[in-house]
């Protein structure tokens, strides 16, 4: 495992590999380490800069050897992109960006100096450092008999110590407890979906809890039954496997506070049921859980980063298979609240189970709700594989996760909850349908989810298009993303204040 730690040697008696520095896009001057470097290398930086060989542009990477009488074994020169379009992010990209090109030669050591500081602070450039580092290094090779691994032993953080360490180290903690809370999150949904059951997720979240100290309890079939939970109950019936109602609560203040509340999708594997999916790339639907995966990792960093918070997390958890027993197109269920339901495809499950963990969030007396949900295909046509979409019926919620996502580098898009969809979801045998049509898909499906919040203010995440990835890029690994972890602890940050 790769160790982050603060590295108080002179920069130019520091033994290491490599030494990351970083420049601008079209930059006309250098300034701080990067002009002293060049300046003791007669300059040989801003020569290379000039030739063109160092652009400065975004994930650029350029490996400078053989510098006499300097202990460092190399110069890496990033490139940061445009100064104007600067941000942490960047500094994120950047990070995994060297280290994975680093990683691809076999280093040990590495030492990154005080990346966009001077833009940023010390605290976020060294926060970002260590989420980009420990995001970009992410590997999922549990199941192969010779994992590549990473050589990348140690990276270190130069030239940070001329302000309060404290603070420095504040941020390098930081960095490090959500950069593994989004690893747990990519862990939980690379698993096999027969690696991955609810009654193994539900073992997972109780270790958790029992690590952190927070409250959980693991709800099974019967207690479901009990709870008159018929929506989880029907997606569920299809599947050997039982279902799991997961409710996790962290208390950071009095309890006497009314809770915040997230509740994360939870199917662990998405067949279709009855509905069944096409063959093609079926095997991705294990990922189905991302959204509950999301809040178990996010309540995992809250309660390490001990936030003066009231949290529950709630994860409905099961299968959607097509077994004997599995719920029809047809069928009618009923949901916690007393809510009917038609079932005009059983592909459209995701909403089914968060309709009655919300009605269960209501009952037990939360404050606001957040759910994130790999719900619908039709939010990749909407949006494509960049942004999320957002819903929800309260405007200062939806702009404060929107803004929280800014923060921290997860793009998520505004879409419009409006009572002329209504209509679509509309049955002429029940209550509702779990469907409203091609239309709208995921307008319809997050406005069926809202019919459960009532006034309550709620919000919904539709990370369908962007829960998972084909390829790497910058700190995302092909497979789960994690997506939607840092937000919820960025949002619980702004919420504590």
């Amino acid at each position: 495992m790769t160790q982050i730690k603060i590295n108080k040697s002179d920069v130019f008696e520091l033994k290491t590999d490599a030494l990351v520095l970083g420049v601008f896009e079209k930059t006309e001057k250098f300034t701080g380490l990067v002009q002293q470097l060049d300046e003791v290398f007669q300059n040989k930086i801003s020569s290379l800069y000039s030739e063109n060989e160092i652009r400065g542009k975004l994930g650029e990477v350029t490996i400078i050897h053989n510098f006499v009488g300097f202990s460092a074994e190399r110069l890496v020169i990033a490139g940061l992109g445009k100064i104007e379009e600067f941000d942490s992010d960047v500094v994120r990209k950047v990070s995994a960006s060297v280290l994975n090109r680093l990683n691809g030669i076999n280093l040990k050591q590495v030492s990154f100096s005080p990346i966009g500081a001077d833009l940023l602070g010390i605290f976020n450039s060294a926060k970002s450092i260590v989420e980009g580092a420990i995001l970009g290094l992410y590997r999922f090779e549990k199941y192969k008999s010779k994992p590549a691994g990473v050589s990348i032993k140690n990276v270190d953080l130069i030239g940070f110590t001329s302000v309060n360490e404290d603070q420095v180290q504040d941020a390098v903690n930081q960095g490090k407890i959500i950069a593994e809370a989004v690893n747990l999150s990519r862990d939980l949904s690379n698993e096999p979906s027969n690696k991955m059951t609810p009654s193994v997720l539900s073992e997972i979240a109780t270790d958790i809890a029992n690590k952190e100290d927070f409250e959980i309890e693991v709800f099974d079939e019967k207690d479901i039954s009990n709870f008159g939970m018929g929506a989880l109950i029907g997606v569920a019936s299809g599947s050997v496997e039982k279902p799991k109602f997961i409710v996790l609560k962290y208390f950071g203040k009095d309890k006497k506070s009314s809770p915040l509340c997230f509740i994360g999708k939870g199917i662990t594997f998405d067949s279709g049921g009855i509905s069944l999916k096409p063959a093609q790339n079926m095997g991705d639907m294990k990922g189905d859980m991302a959204g509950g995966a999301s809040v178990i990792a996010a309540i995992q960093a809250i309660a390490k980063l001990k936030l003066k918070i009231n949290l529950v997390v709630i994860v409905p958890a099961t299968e959607n298979m097509p077994g004997g027993s599995a719920q029809k197109p047809g069928d009618v269920v009923t949901a916690m609240n007393g809510t009917n339901i038609e079932i005009d495809n059983t592909d459209a499950e995701g909403r089914l189970v968060l309709a009655d963990a919300i009605s269960y969030a209501r009952k037990i007396g939360v404050s606001k709700i957040v759910d994130v949900a790999t719900l619908t295909g039709a939010i990749r046509v909407a949006l494509g594989t960049n942004y999320a979409g957002i819903f929800g019926n309260n405007d200062e919620l939806t702009k404060n996760i929107i803004e929280s996502g800014k923060i921290v580098g997860e793009k998520i898009w505004e879409l419009p909850v409006d009572h002329d969809y209504d209509h679509q979801y509309k049955s002429q045998v029940a209550d509702f349908k779990n469907t409203g049509g091609r239309d709208a898909g995921s307008i319809t499906g997050a406005q069926f989810i809202g019919e459960f919040a009532g006034e309550i203010p709620w919000a919904h995440l539709d990370i369908a298009a962007i829960s998972r990835t084909n390829s790497d890029k910058f700190y995302n690994r092909k497979g789960a993303t994690g997506f939607a972890v840092r937000t919820m602890i960025q949002f619980a940050l702004l919420f504590e204040i």
